[in-house]
């Protein structure tokens, strides 16, 4: 099941959406009005999927979903009467997954939920995808650099350096990346 928190400055329109996804088997953990307490309530309720229902986001919403986004990213639902390009672009900026104008329909909100859930995880997967190899770029011209510092100070060929910083690895039991970097650092420190 599902743990939904509900974000609505109206009460009243909150509560029918709070029926409505309960009706359809979702937990609503909390309903939040004021946005400023958004974030603080996200790291409260650890809730699966964010939904949040306006005319048009806010200033303040769309900051502090950013900030949701950036800390504990989780999907999240806009339901919106807003259709200005600008005010999309915005929400998606900000985090948001599905941005829905006029779709607050009982028979359309679980395929929405479904359809929010899958292009996270899809986004998820590609962003760390992306910081691994990330990663792996900056190991790599790391060894770079530590085998030119062996070649020049040692006078290696690039297969020895390769071999001496690959043997400090295993001996260490550490990543070539790890052993590279000490090997700048001394050369700093005797240079």
């Amino acid at each position: 099941m599902l743990r939904i928190m509900l974000v609505d400055e109206s009460a009243e329109r909150s509560l029918g959406l709070r029926l409505m996804l309960e009706r359809l088997g979702y937990e609503v953990v909390a309903e939040v009005s004021n946005p400023r307490k958004l974030y603080d309530a996200v790291n409260q309720h650890a809730p699966d999927t964010i939904i949040v229902d306006t005319a048009s986001p806010s200033r303040d919403t769309l900051e502090h979903l950013c900030m949701i986004t950036e800390s504990c990213p989780r999907p999240i639902v806009m339901f919106t009467q807003d259709a200005k390009r600008e005010s999309i672009r915005q929400a998606v900026r900000a985090g948001v997954t599905a941005y829905v104008v006029d779709g607050l329909a009982a028979e359309r909100i679980e395929p929405i939920i479904e359809a929010a859930h899958a292009r996270f995880e899809a986004f998820q997967s590609v962003q760390t995808e992306l910081a691994q190899t990330r990663s792996k770029l900056s190991e790599r011209k790391l060894v770079e650099r530590a085998k030119g510092i062996l070649m020049t100070g040692r006078k290696m060929s690039e297969a020895q350096a390769y071999h001496a910083l690959r043997k400090l690895a295993m001996d260490r039991s550490a990543s070539m990346g790890t052993v590279a970097e000490q090997v700048i650092a001394v050369s700093r420190l005797l240079g």
